[in-house]
């Protein structure tokens, strides 16, 4: 069946007609018919948005989120690609564990699941995973990650950069080091943390492993990736290092595009997350880092809970907030409304850059003729209240709960079939 979605403003510009036919992006014009039309009058049409940094807790913890579930919020959220992160039980460090996340999210369909290969055996940080097995697997794994645990040994760090290079992988490397983010740690280390008598970890943690990381990454020539950059300081040394031509790219959370510290005065769980929140200052930097480049895409964490994990107080708690079905609300208030981010640099930071820094073939393209029909429909006048009992995911840990966000993904299309229609799951009567 082609699809006209009719009067969309792409990207944000010129209203057009754009079909979609046989999974690829057919004409763009106007007047075109076909044998559905979608009123898209007022609507911004962008490349289906791809998320670098997912957490769909199976195989291990599918009470949490499976990755049907998780796929189906990430549709609502106007994704089409996501990167499925390592730490799941077992760890995703051999092929036979990353392709059965890649035939899992074959087999839910509604978007393109990419997973994350393990960096070291176990995360253990000890000894290199497989990567090169998992690189030739059927998931062809480019991105590699201890996401939840860094990769702390400045020479195993060194050998992944280095093994990665011959099949064009990045490492994606959370930056903390253990020996000064202690184990006990909970938010971020400053005035907060001392009057609510919580124990902290400062910003240096993370800039100090980010500063070693990009040397080792111009000593070997190899690809860099900073996942969830929080603090000010984070920002200053990307900035350095990307005018030195090191290959080094980075990903900010939308929580950390809008949230501070200053929430954990009522020590409600929800506000844990690691790395923490940190201080409007850091905030205020993370946007401009953004807008300016330094910062290279926006990427969820999306991190799903049960309750008897995240009900606790709030230092025994689990770390993690939900972020797949909130992502472009929050964006849309902390870039958009504030005039740091046009709906082209969006589409830049959410689809365009995620898709090449991942190597994502088919996603993050341009909107015209040829380019497979993943695609995003949003309305920039709506406002949405968050309301957990209504997401698609397991769990229901979001910070924005009862919050208002901006703006909405009315449609999702993934390969030219629509997966999200009128803001919903689109049924099969729905797509007919």
């Amino acid at each position: 069946m082609s699809i006209v979605i009719r009067g969309a403003k792409v990207l944000g510009g010129a209203a057009a007609d754009v079909l979609v036919a046989d999974g690829v992006i057919a004409e763009v014009g106007s007047g075109l018919t076909a044998d559905r039309v979608i009123d898209a009058d007022g609507l911004v049409l962008l490349p289906g948005f791809v998320d670098l940094h997912t957490h769909l807790r199976e195989p291990g913890r599918e009470d949490t989120e499976t990755i049907a579930t998780g796929s189906a919020a990430a549709a609502l959220g106007g994704f089409t690609a996501v990167h499925a992160m390592a730490n799941t039980d077992p760890v995703a460090d051999n092929a036979e564990i990353v392709e059965q996340v890649w035939r899992l999210g074959r087999e839910a369909g509604l978007v393109d699941v990419r997973p994350v290969g393990a960096v070291s055996r176990r995360l253990a940080g000890e000894h290199l995973a497989d990567l090169a097995t998992m690189a030739r697997s059927a998931a062809s794994v480019r991105v590699f990650s201890d996401d939840g645990k860094c990769v702390h040994d400045a020479r195993l760090m060194r050998r992944a950069l280095e093994y990665v290079k011959p099949f064009d992988g990045v490492v994606a490397q959370h930056a903390q080091d253990p020996r000064l983010a202690d184990g006990a740690a909970c938010c971020h280390e400053g005035e907060v943390s001392g009057r609510l008598g919580l124990l902290g970890w400062p910003a240096v943690a993370e800039e100090s492993v980010i500063a070693r990381d990009v040397m080792l990454a111009a000593h070997t020539r190899s690809r860099l990736h900073v996942c969830h950059v929080s603090s000010a300081g984070s920002v200053d040394v990307l900035r350095w290092a990307k005018t030195r031509g090191v290959d080094v790219t980075a990903e900010v959370t939308p929580h950390h595009l809008l949230l501070t510290c200053d929430l954990l005065t009522g020590y409600d769980p929800v506000y844990k997350v690691n790395p923490p929140l940190r201080t409007d200052e850091d905030v205020q930097a993370l946007r401009e880092g953004l807008a300016d480049g330094t910062i290279d895409a926006v990427a969820t964490d999306h991190a799903p809970h049960a309750t008897h994990d995240k009900d606790h107080a709030f230092g025994e708690a689990a770390f993690g907030m939900l972020g797949l079905e909130t992502a472009l609300g929050v964006v849309a208030e902390a870039m958009v409304a504030t005039g740091l981010l046009d709906w082209a640099g969006v589409a830049d930071r959410m689809s365009v850059r995620p898709a090449r820094i991942g190597r994502v073939a088919g996603q993050g393209g341009s909107i015209a003729v040829g380019e497979p029909a993943n695609l995003t429909l949003v309305d920039p006048a709506a406002a949405v209240v968050v309301e957990p009992a209504r997401l698609a995911s397991l769990s229901r840990n979001t910070p924005f709960a009862g919050r208002t966000l901006p703006a909405a993904v009315v449609a999702t299309f993934f390969r030219g079939e629509p997966t999200v229609l009128h803001g919903a799951l689109a049924t099969a009567e729905a797509k007919a």
